[in-house]
């Protein structure tokens, strides 16, 4: 029987999330499995990956063989160096001790490495988000600009208009007045 490490689609049309498992190569994707090893969310940046790490290596040495995705996400959580690594306490190539600083060792190395990641993502995000409303403040203090030149402008001619309204109301005030001591003469 062929045993692959594989993962099964859960979740959502559009919003995928996994789960690895054991199981039979002739078995369907999300059909029947031996062994839920844990979980990946590639939604999630970075993506979220919970996995049993003995059971893994358990597995690896009586010869699962991973898919391509998984051997992916078993490099990166770093049980693929942790398999190695046994494989050289077996033969003798370095005692256990050794095996679990280079294995502790470059766990807090890739944790590290995620942290930058995440903290750079971070930063240029609230960058992004810091630009973003600059320029927005600049178009709301053009576009209020605009407006109050425009509002002085519609006054100006309010009062021109007015101004010749007042104007020749006078005028002809003064023209009616003496037509009218003439005809009070006549």
């Amino acid at each position: 029987m062929a045993v692959k490490i594989r993962l099964q689609r859960h979740g959502k049309k559009g919003q995928p999330f996994y789960h690895i498992v054991i199981a039979d190569a002739r078995a369907a994707r999300d059909g029947k499995f031996i062994e839920k090893l844990g979980t990946y969310n590639p939604l999630t940046k970075p993506a979220t990956i919970v996995i049993n790490a003995e059971s893994a290596c358990q597995w690896l040495k009586n010869g699962a063989q991973p898919t391509d995705t998984v051997r992916s996400i078993l490099r990166y959580k770093g049980i693929l160096y942790k398999y190695h690594l046994q494989r050289g306490v077996e033969k003798g190539a370095f005692t256990q001790e050794v095996a679990d600083k280079r294995y502790n060792d470059f766990i807090a190395e890739k944790e590290n490495k995620i942290k930058a990641t995440v903290e750079q993502e971070r930063n240029n995000s609230i960058a992004k988000k810091k630009e973003a409303l600059k320029a927005e403040a600049d178009v709301n203090a053009k576009r209020a600009e605009a407006i109050a030149q425009k509002r002085a402008e519609v006054i100006a001619k309010q009062q021109e208009q007015e101004a010749k309204v007042e104007t020749p109301a006078t005028e002809n005030a003064e023209e009616v007045a003496p037509a009218t001591e003439e005809t009070k003469a006549e």
